[in-house]
């Protein structure tokens, strides 16, 4: 063994660098305390997720998001998306044309220098750690709706998968938007994760496939008035 107990070469921790680690807890603590203070006032709120491409191939996922929005808005809710370009922007916008509550939980990021310009000053934040915001959007949303997007548009939906299928927080309706962009997705899941009991065959109930507008918003009001819940843990 070599000294305080490491094996011979082993690389010892840096004491400079847990130091820093103890103190980064407060600025952690500093998030969660403003995305609390602030969401709570918000309402009931459905998350809108999709992709930040300017530039889509497909540009009628940017117009339906607007006309999705409008028809939740119209129900009472709030809208809440990452703050960023895009189908996110597009959601917003939609938000405020339709005189609804519009939230953006922003992440910092080279490739999104500032927030999109649709989002009420009252329900703007901005997260260094994208852990902080997820929770914001897990514990707030009283649904989720999910249109093509990448990588995070992923995350954001399985972590939500996850958490209802799990039981660590309450039900809440997860919509697919885009028929022919999640059909691939879908069909891995239904006949290689279920085919290998990986899931069970109720879970692919967690997940909603729906293109049309009034089904989406008359299905998030038909859970909401059932659960009255503001919080989902």
């Amino acid at each position: 063994m070599g000294e305080n107990g490491f094996p011979s070469g082993f690389l010892k921790p840096h004491k400079q660098a847990h130091t820093i680690d103890a103190w980064r807890v407060f600025r952690i603590m500093a998030e969660f305390v403003d995305g609390f203070e602030t969401m709570t006032f918000l309402g009931p709120s459905v998350a809108i997720f999709g992709a930040t491409n300017q530039y889509p191939k497909e540009p009628r996922y940017y117009d339906l998001v607007e006309i999705i929005v409008e028809k939740i808005v119209h129900k009472g809710f709030g809208i809440i998306t990452g703050g960023g370009p895009g189908i996110m922007e597009r959601a917003n916008k939609g938000a405020q044309q339709a005189k609804g509550r519009s939230c953006g939980l922003c992440i910092k990021l080279p490739s999104e220098p500032k927030p999109n310009p649709y989002i009420d000053e009252a329900y703007a934040l901005n997260f260094r750690y994208f852990f902080v915001r997820k929770v914001m959007f897990v514990r707030y949303a009283q649904a989720f709706v999910v249109l093509p997007g990448g990588f995070g548009t992923l995350d954001e939906l399985f972590e939500a998968l996850t958490l209802i299928q799990t039981e660590k927080i309450k039900f809440f309706p997860v919509y697919l938007v885009g028929s022919n962009y999640w059909k691939g997705l879908l069909d891995w899941i239904k006949n290689t994760v279920l085919a290998n009991g990986n899931i069970q065959p109720k879970d692919l109930d967690l997940i909603r496939l729906v293109d049309d507008p009034d089904e989406i918003a008359d299905g998030i009001e038909q859970h909401y008035r059932k659960s009255q819940s503001l919080e989902n843990f």
